[in-house]
């Protein structure tokens, strides 16, 4: 039992050293990203998208609220089997609303990911140049929560944002 102890007690300090040996390094990616100039280009893109079916369901809306007064104001005077149209009515396009909004929020999710996979692959390239060039074992992304203390002077994005041509 204690050489099973002992090996695994030695096996802990080998891998503890060979770590200490690493080069470290980290780089906030988030801060990356915004720093790069095709961000900027790609959020302007998305906005555009998402605003065609932001004004489409603004005319739903108005005409969904249009319905309902209609409805409110003219309530009294109908009979039921009108009364029944009219709510039916009212229902189908709310529901056309909720499976618009539905269908905007993920077409909107699938663009967004169109546009800024050029740009991820770009910057994780950069990053791996980085560490090839310097040497880093290890590069850890401080925005991700994944670390828990870092040496400043192990940052990154300075050379990062010169691999990118950034200022």
């Amino acid at each position: 039992m204690k050489k099973i102890v002992l090996c695994l007690a030695l096996g802990v300090m080998s891998a503890h050293i060979a770590t200490a040996q690493a080069k470290l390094g980290y780089i906030n990616s988030q801060e990356l990203l915004s720093l790069m100039p095709e961000v900027a280009q790609a959020e302007k893109d998305l906005q555009a998208f998402a605003k065609t079916y932001q004004d489409q369901l603004e005319t739903m809306g108005k005409e969904y609220e249009k319905k309902i007064q209609e409805f409110q104001t003219q309530e009294k005077t109908m009979t039921e089997a009108v009364r029944e149209v009219k709510i039916k009515e009212i229902q189908q396009l709310q529901e056309r609303i909720e499976f618009t909004q539905q269908s905007a929020q993920e077409k909107v999710s699938i663009k967004k990911q169109e546009l800024y996979k050029p740009l991820l692959e770009k910057a994780d390239k950069a990053i791996k140049d980085v560490a090839t060039e310097k040497k880093y074992d290890y590069i850890f992304d401080a925005s991700a929560g994944m670390l828990l203390y870092a040496n400043e002077s192990d940052d990154v994005i300075s050379l990062v944002k010169a691999k990118l041509g950034i200022k």
